[in-house]
């Protein structure tokens, strides 16, 4: 992708390419409900944890700096059950008070770095993103208006740290690597940036938030 499709219109182009943030009811509850995930590089795999899926949402925050917009992305501590050390969004299943998806991600956001939400303007929503974990995830994308403060939570967050969105969106820097686990050929998309290894399903959002921009300057 050229890098004048991620002029300053490219709000523009995502308020008109997203879509409004599923009911809970919405949710994919199997793998083969969904239309993106894990598995749309490995074709006929299922989710290691048996039963229906998790529902959960993440804050996919693009931060308006005059120099033009960043991602806001964390890395996770060692010491968590599910994504230990991986670079992900802010965010997390969804818990019973949560009305939806969009509070859901925004009270993560709060918890895990510390975003007041007067920051942040929610632009509207992607697909849900099936894992192996076993989650249904929303990524609700939002503008974030800078001034803020971030302040990761110990616990989970061990860096917050943030990417230009113009090298997430250009294709060239979107890489498909593969492993394997648990004696199991795997692929996964990957967006390496410097030190950070963007991999996976946060990857695998960032890969559809980028064909969002391309259908919204369409």
């Amino acid at each position: 992708m050229q890098i004048e499709t991620l002029q300053p219109s490219y709000l523009d182009r995502l308020r008109h390419s997203l879509r409004p943030a599923p009911l809970l009811t919405e949710l994919p509850l199997a793998y083969d409900a969904a239309r993106f995930g894990d598995f749309q590089l490995n074709p006929g795999s299922q989710p290691l944890r048996k039963g229906p899926l998790t529902p959960a949402a993440v804050l996919v925050p693009l931060v308006s700096y005059d120099a033009g917009p960043r991602v806001i992305l964390t890395k996770r501590t060692a010491n968590l059950s599910n994504h230990a050390g991986q670079i992900s969004f802010p965010g997390g299943r969804v818990d019973p008070e949560d009305p939806d998806v969009v509070a859901a991600a925004l009270r993560e956001a709060e918890e895990e770095i510390g975003l007041d939400r007067g920051h942040v303007d929610i632009l509207g929503a992607l697909d849900p993103y099936v894992t192996g974990t076993g989650f249904a995830v929303v990524p609700v994308v939002a503008k974030v208006t800078p001034g803020f403060a971030l302040r990761p939570e110990q616990h989970e967050v061990a860096e917050i740290f943030e990417v230009p969105l113009d090298f997430l969106m250009d294709e060239r820097n979107h890489q498909r690597h593969s492993g394997m686990f648990n004696g199991v050929q795997r692929h996964w998309w990957a967006m390496p940036y410097n030190d950070y290894y963007i991999w996976g399903a946060t990857a695998g959002m960032l890969r559809n938030l980028h064909q969002a921009v391309k259908q919204g300057g369409a």
